[in-house]
């Protein structure tokens, strides 16, 4: 008899005493991501009803419905807040899941308000309903502004896998930590970074591939990196920010009502009201069978 697959999974037995990287239940055990996974679709069901199920919501289905999620997400939520919070029982996992349930119209009206930011300023967009429906930047605006509140209320973990779900789903990267004003749209989205420390204002803009990211990572003795501290950017009422660029550190100030060319790679503070953009460039183009009749074109 074939003896192979027993010596292979002690091998990954051993593998798992000397390196680790186990999640058991008897430790007592983390969040897993399919159950964070889980979590982040409850909360757009509660969030946005009926725009993440299968079909409509009839209207005299809604009140009965949504106390059957609230009351299913609850249990869900204390499970997985007890283990990050490495307790079997604790009451605070219990008090944040309750100051949750209690922001999340809160958190509703602000979402509304980036559905109109991603109306107005838009022009491919038809209808609110496209935007809700279709727009990934807000799936992952939806979920970050749940993360953040968690973050704020120093729930260890959760709030990071959440973020993390919701860039798997849309290309969309947004830490937990960063705080976001009202009227947030990110057109586009795939390939946009925004750090932890990030503070941005209302009415901001930004294309696809922005990178909001940190300029240098201080080191202690040993040459670890040192954690925390003010490490990227912050964006003022009112900015617009076009694709490609990135900007870097946690002293830069984009001033209120500026813009920020495409492609423009920033390391420093600009005033308000100004246009920041990178010196003419040279498109050249030619003829691909004579390599000849050459035209540029400045850009």
């Amino acid at each position: 008899m074939d003896d192979s697959p027993a010596r292979w999974a002690q091998k990954l037995i051993e593998s798992y005493r000397d390196d680790g990287g186990v999640n058991t239940s008897n430790e007592p055990g983390l969040p897993s991501k399919p159950e964070i996974a889980s979590l982040c679709l409850q909360i757009m069901q509660l969030l946005f009803p009926g725009y993440h199920d299968i079909g409509s919501i009839g209207k005299s289905e809604l009140s009965g419905l949504t106390l059957d999620r609230v009351k299913s997400l609850t249990e869900d939520l204390h499970r997985a807040f007890r283990a990050a919070l490495s307790v079997k029982d604790d009451p605070a996992a219990a008090a944040t899941t309750t100051k949750l349930f209690d922001e999340l119209p809160a958190i509703r009206a602000m979402l509304q308000t980036d559905v109109e930011a991603a109306y107005e300023g838009d022009p491919a967009a038809r209808t609110r309903d496209e935007i809700i429906l279709s727009y990934p930047f807000l799936e992952a605006i939806a979920i970050q502004r749940v993360a953040h509140f968690l973050y704020r209320h120093d729930l260890p973990l959760v709030p990071r896998m959440m973020t993390e779900w919701a860039h798997s789903q849309t290309g969309i990267d947004i830490h937990p930590g960063a705080s976001i004003g009202s009227h947030f749209f990110i057109d586009h989205g795939t390939g946009v970074v925004i750090g932890e420390t990030c503070r941005i204002g209302a009415h901001v803009k930004l294309y696809h591939g922005v990178t909001l990211g940190a300029r240098s990572f201080a080191k202690d003795d040993s040459g670890r990196i040192k954690k925390g501290g003010k490490r990227h950017p912050d964006v003022e009422d009112g900015v617009t920010i076009y694709p490609n660029a990135t900007v870097l550190g946690g002293e830069t100030v984009i001033g209120r009502n500026s813009t920020v060319g495409g492609n423009v790679f920033l390391m420093h503070s600009v005033p308000p009201n100004s246009l920041v953009y990178n010196e003419e460039a040279q498109v050249r183009v030619v003829n691909k069978a004579t390599k000849g009749d050459s035209v540029d074109y400045s850009i």
